[in-house]
């Protein structure tokens, strides 16, 4: 996510608060840098590859990149042109211009954090986790701003299990049934207010000091919910050295419990993040 947009929203919001600057410096010191890279893209909306065989699933999480997904912010969104065709020069390949936190894509450490690990530093043995997916689709309907809390996941663990070490905790609200919509996949208000579900602060803390869990993902266009101005969760996280994933689809098609993520993150150049290929299997 968070672009240029998202930071002026965040600098319009004031100084990062005390809890998010003692918890990102508590985090840095007692995280061991553990971390990784991977892969590539599939279908249009909510839908991605099944291969079932057996007990044996394997699900897309990816979102194709295309021009009309929608942007955090109007005037972010991908372009592309033809570089070179067939008949003109004997193959075919097209020139894009895109941000790194456009579409399917991975938050780095160092996109919130100053001197944090960037895609190119991150580590193989991060990218691929156990996954549990926290589905709060239900809520998310009526309350757009609802966000993931301490609460949802006590009870998710009562309903499965404890949520493992090194974890990609995922949370499904169902917002992928709007994103041939961009209006309604952001949920801008009249006031230009951004509204969708994300992650507690903390709910954030609580997974990574309870649970030392690796990431984050979600189905909307952030790990903060919309209305955030001070990105809190994104500062707790990324100052702990870890990593979120954000516009992740079929969500809904991911056992609860039980699945491994493979996060196919280009390394960039000292990338912020950047787009991935991310799918589950199980």
């Amino acid at each position: 996510m968070c672009t240029e947009e998202c930071l002026r929203q965040s600098q319009r919001g004031g100084s990062l608060t005390r809890r998010v600057a003692l918890f990102g410096a508590a985090a840095v010191a007692t995280t061991a840098a553990t971390t990784a890279l991977d892969g590539p893209a599939q279908a249009s909306a909510p839908v991605a590859t099944t291969l079932t065989g057996g007990r044996r699933g394997l699900r897309d999480l990816t979102y194709p990149l295309t021009t009309t997904f929608p942007a955090f912010a109007p005037g972010e969104e991908a372009s592309r042109s033809t570089f070179a065709t067939i008949e003109d020069d004997g193959y075919y390949m097209q020139q894009w211009l895109v941000l790194e936190h456009y579409g399917t894509h991975v938050d780095a450490p160092g996109h919130f954090t100053a001197g944090g690990r960037l895609s190119d530093e991150m580590h193989l043995s991060e990218l691929i986790t156990p996954a549990v997916v926290i589905d709060i689709a239900d809520r998310a309907a009526h309350e757009p701003d609802t966000v993931v809390t301490v609460d949802d996941l006590r009870r998710f663990e009562r309903r499965y299990d404890r949520i493992p070490a090194d974890a990609a905790v995922l949370m499904y609200s169902g917002w992928g049934a709007k994103v041939n919509d961009a209006d309604a996949y952001r949920g801008t208000d009249a006031a230009g207010t951004l509204h969708f579900p994300g992650f507690s602060a903390d709910a954030c803390e609580w997974l990574l000091r309870r649970r030392r869990i690796r990431s984050l993902g979600v189905d909307t266009l952030s790990i903060d919910p919309g209305d955030s101005t001070t990105f809190d969760t994104h500062l707790i996280l990324t100052g702990a050295d870890r990593y979120g994933l954000e516009n992740l689809a079929n969500l809904d098609r991911v056992p609860r419990y039980g699945a491994t993520v493979v996060v196919g993150l280009i390394p960039f150049q000292q990338g912020s993040g950047g787009q991935a290929r991310i799918f589950a299997t199980w």
